[in-house]
C-alpha cells in the first residue's frame, strides 16, 4: 500500500525546486540527490528557520499570552523541515559514505551545530516557552503537550541558556568542537576499517571458515579483480575467522588489526591515530558540564534519563557486576580446561577465546552458529519478522518497489492497520565498501500531525551489515544475526506504530535515552520462542523446518557464557561511566596523556575475566561513546535490559503471541513514545516499578 507523506510545513516559495533535498513533500529523492545539494539545501533552510524565530519572538501573542498553535506548532515546522534534510544527509554519509558526501556532511555539521546552540541560548524564545508553560492549566494542555514543555525547558537550560554571555559563547565554541571531534573520530574509525585487508590464494590457509563465509571472502577478492580470497574487517567476516578459522596465526593477525584500528598499534602508523581525539573529547565535555553546574559529564548526562542519578546508575552497574562476574570466571575456568585438556592448548590467547568457545559449545549441546546458519535464509527471517509482528500488534507489512533507494540492495516497506497505512520503513541489510559499521535505526520522516484530519507518517532506515548474497547463493544469517535483525526492527515499531500527535514525543522523540532501547531488546525473546522459530527458519535448500533436536540443542545453549556476555558489556558500560565521572582537574592533560589506558585497566581488574593483550586500544575505536549518542549512557544497553525482561516475563505469562498483552504494549508504550516519562509508562504496562531479578533470572544467573 502507497504511504501518504503528505507534509504539513510546504517548502516557501523561496525554496529551489531545483535541488531534489528541498523536495520536501516526498521521500528523499535518493538518485537524484548529489554531494553538491547538500550545503545548499541546509543553509537555505537554517535561514528560512532563522527568519521564523526572529518573528515568533517578537509576535505580540507570544510575548503575553503564547498558546501551542503560536509557538510551538511553528517550532515543530522548522524543526520538521530541518530533520528531513539533516536525516537525510547524515544517512548517506552513514551508507555512502564517498569522499564528496563526507565533505559536504562535514561542512555542515557546524552550520548545524551552531543553529542548535543559538536556538537552545535564545533568551528570549525560552521566556516565551516558560510563559506557555505557566498557561499549561489555564490553556488545559494534554499530558503529552505538558512533557514536551517541560523537555524543552529542560534543554534551554542544559544549552546554557541561563549563562552569561561571555560563558555562552565558550559553551558554544565547545559545543562546535565536540561536533567535529566527533565526526572525526567515527571518520577514522571507518577510514581504519576498510584500509585492512588480506588477500589470501591459499585455501589451505581458511581452514575451518565456513563456505558461505569463504563464498564472501571469494567475491570481495573478485570485486578488488584480485585472485583467490579477501579477508577484511568488517564484522561478518571478522567474526567468521575468530570464530572459525583453524589458523591461530591468522586469527591473531586479525584480532590486532581490528583490535588497535584507529590507533598508533594498527598497521597505518597512527595515521588515524584516534588518541588524542579522546582527550579532547572528555575535556571538552568536563568543561560544558562544569558551565552548567555539574560537577560531571556523567551527572549532565543523566539528567536527560530515566536513571534519577549518577550514584543510582554506579549502583546499578556494580549490582550487575557483582553477579556476573563470578558466573564469567566459572565459564572461563572451564573453557580454559576443556582447551587443555582436549585440544593440549597451555595458553588460551585472547584470539583464541571465541575460536575454542564456539569448539566447546559444540561438544557441550553439539549446536554451532554455522550449523544454524543454513536455516536462516534472509527472506524466510524477514517474512516470518513480519508475521511475528502482525500476531503481536495487528500489522501487515507490504514492500513497496515505487520507492527511490540508494543501493539496489536496498528494500522499502509499507505498514498498515485495519486497511489504513501507519508507516513505512527502509532495509539497508547487507555490508557494503564506503557504508558505517554496525546496526542501526534513524528516523527518516517523524509522525505528527499536520492538519486536523491529515497526518505526516512515520518513515524509518533500518540497517545492517550481514554478509550479502553471493552467486547463487542467498544471504544466510547466523542466529546472532537473527537477534541484531529484531534488535533494530524493535527499535522501528516504537519510531513507527507510535500514535503521538506532536513531532517531540512522537516515536523516539522524548524518549529517555536509557529506556530507548526497550522495544528493540524485547524483541530479541521471540528470536527464541519455539513457535517463532517455525516461523523464521527453514532450511535455505530443502525449505525443512529446523528440526525439533536441533532446536532443542539450540535452546539448552541460549544461557551459554552468559556470565561473560554480561561482562563483557557491564566493562563496557563501566568504563564509559567511570570516565565521564572525572570532573576536569583530573582528565588527561593532567595525567601524563596515559589517564584513559590506565582507567581502562582499572576497570578490567574489577571487570574482565581474562588478561587482555597490551597492544590492545579498544577506546579508539569506542565510537557508541565518542561518535554515537551514548556518552556516560552506555549503561544504557544494561538498564534496559532489565526492563525489557520484566516486560517479556508478562507475555512469557500470558503466552507470547497473547494478543491482549500485545495490544496492551502497543497502547501504553509503544503508541506513547515520548508523551510520558519512561518510569510512567512502565509502570502503567507492569503495574510496578523494574525488578532488576528478572534480567538475571533470564540470562540464566540467579
Amino acid at each position: 500500500m502507497q504511504s501518504d507523506l503528505t507534509l504539513s510545513n510546504s517548502a516557501p516559495d523561496e525554496f529551489s525546486p531545483q535541488n531534489p533535498l528541498l523536495s520536501l513533500d516526498t521521500l528523499p529523492l535518493f538518485t537524484a540527490i548529489k554531494a553538491e545539494h547538500i550545503q545548499p539545501a541546509v543553509e537555505h533552510i537554517l535561514l528560512a528557520n532563522r527568519k521564523l524565530i526572529a518573528a515568533l519572538i517578537t509576535e505580540p501573542k507570544n510575548l503575553c499570552d503564547p498558546d501551542w498553535d503560536s509557538l510551538m506548532q511553528p517550532l515543530d515546522d522548522a524543526e520538521d523541515r530541518l530533520d528531513k534534510i539533516w536525516s537525510t544527509a547524515s544517512h548517506l554519509n552513514g551508507v555512502m559514505n564517498t569522499p564528496e558526501i563526507r565533505a559536504a556532511y562535514d561542512n555542515c555539521q557546524p552550520l548545524i551545530t551552531d543553529y542548535h546552540s543559538e536556538l537552545g541560548q535564545n533568551q528570549q524564545l525560552y521566556q516565551c516557552v516558560q510563559r506557555l508553560h505557566d498557561r499549561t492549566d489555564e490553556l488545559r494542555l494534554d499530558t503529552s503537550q505538558r512533557k514536551i514543555i517541560s523537555d524543552v525547558l529542560l534543554e534551554f537550560r542544559l544549552a546554557g541558556v541561563s549563562l552569561d554571555e561571555d560563558k555562552k559563547q565558550l559553551f558554544m565554541g565547545l559545543e562546535r568542537r565536540l561536533s567535529k571531534l566527533s565526526n572525526d573520530f567515527g571518520n577514522n574509525v571507518l577510514d581504519a576499517t576498510r584500509a585492512w585487508s588480506k588477500n589470501i590464494t591459499d585455501e589451505a590457509e581458511l581452514s575451518g571458515l565456513p563456505e558461505t563465509s569463504k563464498a564472501a571472502a571469494r567475491e570481495a577478492a573478485k570485486q578488488k579483480k584480485l585472485d583467490g580470497y579477501l579477508l577484511t574487517l568488517d564484522f561478518p567476516c571478522y567474526f567468521a575467522v575468530m570464530n572459525n578459522a583453524d589458523n591461530a596465526v591468522l586469527r591473531e593477525e586479525m584480532y590486532r588489526a581490528f583490535g588497535t584500528r584507529a590507533s598508533d598499534q594498527d598497521s597505518f602508523a597512527g595515521k588515524w591515530d584516534n588518541k588524542l581525539k579522546i582527550d579532547e573529547i572528555l575535556t571538552s565535555r568536563a568543561q560544558l558540564a562544569t558551565l552548567l553546574g555539574y560537577d560531571n559529564y556523567a551527572e549532565l548526562s543523566v539528567a536527560r534519563k530515566m536513571a534519577s542519578s549518577a550514584t543510582q546508575v554506579s549502583a546499578f552497574l556494580q549490582d550487575l557486576i557483582s553477579h556476573s562476574h563470578p558466573a564469567a570466571l566459572r565459564e572461563y575456568a572451564e573453557l580454559e580446561a576443556f582447551a587443555r585438556e582436549k585440544y593440549q592448548l597451555s595458553e588460551l590467547n585472547a584470539w583464541d577465546v571465541s575460536y575454542y568457545g564456539e569448539k566447546l559449545r559444540k561438544q557441550s549441546f553439539d549446536v554451532s552458529q554455522e550449523e544454524l546458519r543454513v536455516y536462516f535464509p534472509v527472506d524466510t527471517v524477514k517474512q516470518g519478522l513480519f508475521e511475528i509482528a502482525n500476531r503481536l500488534y495487528g500489522v501487515e507489512i507490504a514492500r513497496n518497489s515505487r520507492a527511490d533507494v540508494w543501493d539496489e540492495l536496498v528494500e522499502f516497506y509499507d505498514i498498515s492497520r485495519d486497511g489504513q497505512p501507519v508507516a513505512s520503513f527502509y532495509f539497508d541489510l547487507f555490508t557494503r565498501e564506503g557504508k558505517r559499521g554496525g546496526a542501526w535505526m534513524a528516523s527518516c520522516r517523524n509522525r505528527r500531525q499536520v492538519e486536523s484530519t491529515k497526518w505526516q507518517l512515520p518513515v524509518a532506515y533500518l540497517t545492517c551489515n550481514f554478509g550479502p548474497p553471493t552467486g547463487s547463493e542467498p544471504a544466510l544469517l547466523t542466529h546472532n544475526e537473527v537477534t541484531t535483525l529484531f534488535h533494530e526492527f524493535g527499535h522501528g515499531l516504537h519510531h513507527m506504530l507510535t500514535s503521538e500527535q506532536y513531532l517531540r514525543s512522537a516515536g523516539i522523540n522524548g524518549v529517555a535515552w536509557d529506556a530507548v532501547e526497550l522495544p528493540s531488546q524485547l524483541m530479541e525473546n521471540w528470536c527464541w520462542q519455539p513457535q517463532a522459530l517455525g516461523m523464521i527458519s527453514s532450511h535455505y535448500l530443502n525449505k525443512k523446518s529446523l528440526p525439533a533436536d536441533l532446536l532443542e540443542k539450540m535452546l539448552a545453549a541460549k544461557n551459554y557464557q552468559a556470565g561473560m556476555k554480561s561482562m563483557r558489556q557491564l566493562e563496557f558500560a563501566f568504563f564509559d561511566f567511570q570516565l565521564h565521572q572525572m570532573a576536569t582537574a583530573e582528565l588527561p592533560q593532567q595525567q601524563g596523556g596515559e589517564f584513559v589506558s590506565d582507567l581502562l585497566a582499572r576497570v578490567r581488574s574489577q571487570t574482565a575475566v581474562y588478561a587482555m593483550p597490551d597492544f590492545l586500544r579498544f577506546q579508539n575505536s569506542f565510537s557508541h561513546i565518542f561518535a554515537g549518542g551514548y556518552a556516560a549512557g552506555y549503561y544504557s544497553y544494561k538498564w534496559a535490559e532489565v526492563l525489557s525482561a520484566d516486560v517479556f516475563s508478562r507475555f512469557a505469562g500470558a503466552g507470547v503471541f497473547d494478543a491482549a498483552t500485545g495490544a496492551e504494549f502497543l497502547n501504553k508504550i509503544l503508541a506513547r513514545g515520548g508523551g510520558a516519562d519512561a518510569l510512567t509508562l512502565f509502570t502503567d504496562f507492569m503495574g510496578r516499578e523494574p525488578d532488576v531479578g528478572a534480567l538475571l533470572r533470564q540470562d540464566g544467573l540467579r
